[in-house]
């Protein structure tokens, strides 16, 4: 499931400078996953935990990373509790493990029909595997 909030209506204006072929890419990304439910935007990483916390398990957030060198971070409720993992941005993709996308949507959805069949375990997680 997911937790569902409106996104501000206007682009971050926190990212780093990009080539214009990397900002025609997250600029339409951006424009997707606005529209989605699942967008926060600029949530702390205690907020989005927070606010997981009393959701079930398997219920995601995507967030504005806090961390400078990443634009995203994909926030889930674990049964052991909320954890987030960053999302890349690298020439022109965007990166979870090893799937990447030129669409932060189009990444979360290969994210979660590969983890059906092959959980991934993230280090964050503490060995708990993500499907």
């Amino acid at each position: 499931s997911i937790l569902p909030s409106p996104a501000p209506p206007n682009l971050p204006d926190r990212f780093r400078m990009f080539r214009s072929c990397e900002w025609e890419v997250l600029e339409r990304s951006l424009n997707i996953l606005q529209a989605s439910d699942f967008y926060w935007g600029p949530l702390s990483v205690g907020e989005a935990h927070a606010k997981l916390q009393r959701e079930p398990v398997g219920t995601y957030l995507v967030r504005d990373s806090s961390q400078g060198n990443c634009l995203f971070s994909l926030s889930v409720r674990m049964p052991t509790g909320p954890v987030s993992l960053r999302i890349s941005f690298q020439e022109g993709y965007f990166r979870l493990k090893n799937w990447f996308s030129d669409c932060v949507v189009q990444l979360l959805e290969l994210v979660v029909a590969g983890t059906r069949n092959n959980p991934l375990h993230f280090d964050e997680m503490g060995g708990t595997p993500l499907v």
